[in-house]
């Protein structure tokens, strides 16, 4: 049969984008072959643990931020809370409540550094469970290394306490015992006690304590001679010097017979009464070392075991996990 005149026309335009095709699948493949062939880099050992310690270095970076700004983590190492919290729970801290801030140490070498602190939401209140960066011993400006503690704060700035009998009282009204806290049943109380609280020389004891009036920015206390030993650490811990030429009291090398408080402070004791080492040992929390509030218990169980072998005391620890406390919400 003979073709038409338009069949022709479309059978040559076939061959013609055929033929065009190929040329360019030839084109490409003479380039392709043109290019240098470069072999395959095998990483070095090092390179593979340059690469791990970048990766390493970036987690422990973002872990440190979010430390600082939102949530933290923290092991009760001691029984000073209890029933409240226990020893060996573990919590997650809320830290954008009263302070985030830049990262204030480097984990698990525990190096402390320079932070800078954010507002918060809002200041501690009376009631309220408070991680804090340690202050010192009760003779101490500074702290021998840094450490958080875990307290509840039942005093805040300008507030007056007293304890009478083991009873708290803030502003002469009695203040609610926590509701899962106790008082020891064996702990008597040392006759020396008195020796070792805050402040200096007052005389008091863990169990009958004050009236003292925890301090506020802007207080002003009378200093003399006789009561000097009783704020020299207060002072101190304020960032200043203090020091006596005959009966000259000087602070920063200035005579004075004055103070003007710098901070707000609150006062923090422990749950478990009789058997915790706070406010009436080592003295007032500055607000400013306040970092958070814990939310809940993520993992409990018994941290102070001591094993023939390190798997040998992780295997007992694992007997000890206390399932009925995770999840509890501290309050």
């Amino acid at each position: 049969m003979a073709k038409t005149l338009d069949q022709l026309r479309s059978e040559q335009r076939k061959s013609k984008k055929s033929s065009t095709t190929a040329s360019k699948g030839k084109v490409a493949a003479q380039a392709k072959a043109k290019q240098p062939q470069h072999p395959e880099h095998h990483q070095s050992l090092g390179e593979i643990a340059l690469s791990w310690l970048k990766t390493l270095g970036g987690a422990i970076v973002m872990v440190m931020i979010l430390n600082g700004l939102l949530i933290a983590s923290f092991v009760v190492p001691t029984g000073s809370m209890e029933n409240t919290v226990m020893t060996g729970d573990f919590l997650f801290v809320n830290k954008l409540i009263y302070a985030p801030s830049t990262p204030q140490l480097i984990p698990i070498f525990n190096i402390p550094l320079p932070y800078y602190r954010f507002p918060g939401l809002r200041e501690p209140r009376k009631g309220d469970v408070i991680v804090f960066i340690f202050p010192g011993n009760r003779d101490e400006s500074k702290p021998q290394e840094f450490q958080y503690y875990l307290k509840r704060c039942v005093a805040t700035a300008g507030d007056v306490l007293e304890i009478r009998n083991k009873r708290l009282y803030i502003n002469g009204t009695e203040s609610a015992f926590p509701p899962e806290g106790k008082f020891g049943q064996s702990a008597s109380l040392n006759p020396d006690d008195y020796l070792y609280t805050f402040p200096v020389g007052k005389g008091y004891n863990r169990d009958n304590y004050g009236p003292v009036k925890v301090p506020k920015r802007g207080d002003v206390i009378n200093i003399s001679l006789e009561n000097l030993q009783e704020w020299d650490t207060f002072i101190r811990r304020e960032g200043h010097t203090v020091s006596t030429e005959g009966t000259t009291i000087l602070i920063d090398g200035n005579p004075t017979t004055r103070y003007t408080v710098q901070r707000d402070y609150c006062f923090g004791m422990g749950d478990n009464r009789d058997n915790s080492l706070d406010s009436r040992y080592w003295g007032f929390i500055p607000v400013d070392n306040v970092v958070g509030t814990p939310l809940i218990v993520y993992w409990s169980w018994e941290t102070n075991l001591i094993g023939d072998s390190y798997f040998g005391t992780l295997i007992e620890k694992f007997k000890t996990i206390r399932f009925n406390r995770i999840g509890k919400v501290i309050h």
